[in-house]
């Protein structure tokens, strides 16, 4: 939840600001700069990217909001040093029960091309196509979120010369300019603050779940290919490890070391 509390931190800074300066809040109620910002904001999106692409934006927008959760690269490793010891006791065609009841398909993939028998070059090969293809994907929706973040501060300049065309235009009327010179500035407020408080920001946080998503795709990769060249699951356990930090690397033993004292007890 740390976007959502970013958005309300970042909401909650610029209303304190704001008062603090001596602005009143009351002049945020500007539909028209909301309409020149957001609006213009979407056309220029439409504008640049295809429509099957921007038909993604919502559940993007899903995802960078509400991060999912994604399996950690401890119980991963726990998976592949399992699929490991029964490759060692009972073959890979021993692997087909677990096939089928996984639910990442990735996983699902790797296993089902060890159990067909397939070459490990090309398992590999496969295997990093995929992380590819789906890189490309996470780019072009974490593009979305950034070049929106880079048309909204302009529009906000866009809409600033709007109301200040408005503004000159009422030069007859002197109690009204200072309001109107002030409203003016609202859409550069919202421009700005949509671009690189919103837009950026979930950019940022699309690419770093994609790299996070890739990278324990590769661990599975790494791990997959080393149960077909038939690795010992304690080494393969020693290689694996390598790939997640010290505390929580002590943390992974005791949890395996505790489960086996239970196996052992419950024999």
């Amino acid at each position: 939840m740390s976007s959502i509390f970013g958005i309300l931190l970042a909401l909650i800074a610029i209303g304190l600001g704001m008062i603090l300066k001596g602005a009143p809040l009351a002049s945020l109620n500007n539909p028209a700069a909301y309409l020149i910002i957001f609006g213009g904001t979407a056309a220029a999106l439409f504008i640049a990217f295809p429509f099957r692409e921007l038909k993604k934006f919502p559940k993007l927008l899903k995802i960078a909001l509400f991060e999912p959760k994604l399996p950690s690269k401890a119980q991963q490793i726990a998976r592949l040093v399992a699929c490991a010891e029964i490759a060692k006791k009972e073959g890979f065609l021993a692997l087909e029960e677990i096939s089928e009841s996984t639910e990442d398909p990735f996983f699902k993939k790797g296993l089902e091309m060890i159990i067909d028998g397939y070459d490990a070059e090309f398992i590999e090969e496969v295997l990093f196509d995929e992380v590819e293809a789906i890189g490309k994907r996470h780019r072009t929706g974490a593009l979305i979120f950034t070049q929106a973040g880079t048309y909204a501060p302009t529009l906000g300049v866009l809409g600033a010369v709007v109301g200040l065309i408005a503004a000159l235009g009422s030069l007859s009327e002197i109690d009204k300019i200072g309001h109107s010179i002030a409203a003016a500035f609202i859409a550069t407020l919202l421009g700005i603050f949509s671009g690189y408080v919103l837009w950026h920001p979930l950019a940022n946080k699309l690419k770093r779940l994609s790299l996070q998503e890739q990278e324990l795709k590769q661990l599975i990769i790494e791990g997959l290919l080393s149960i077909y060249q038939g690795v010992m699951p304690s080494a393969l356990e020693k290689k694996l490890t390598v790939h997640i930090p010290p505390s929580e690397r002590e943390a992974y033993y005791e949890k395996v070391e505790s489960e086996e004292v239970l196996e052992a007890k419950s024999a």
